[in-house]
């Protein structure tokens, strides 16, 4: 079996994204066009938002955070 592809960065994704809009607000496209570049802008921006929670998440649980929520909330 071959090895996993690596994962692109949050970095690499939103530039991804960038372009999409970009191209997505310049000259007119067939309708066609249009709604890959929208399809993918939306499941790149979902991505984005994946990674961003994730990583929201590590610096809770490295600053203690959860911990307290979790005792207040019991």
């Amino acid at each position: 079996m071959s090895a996993p592809l690596p994962q692109p960065s949050y970095e690499e994704i939103f530039a991804e994204l960038e372009q999409v809009v970009a191209l997505l607000e310049g000259e007119n496209r067939p309708l066609e066009e249009t709604l890959r570049l929208y399809e993918r802008g939306q499941a790149l921006a979902a991505q984005c938002a994946q990674l961003l929670q994730h990583a929201e998440l590590k610096v809770r649980q490295l600053n203690g955070d959860l911990e307290t929520d979790f005792i207040a909330e019991a």
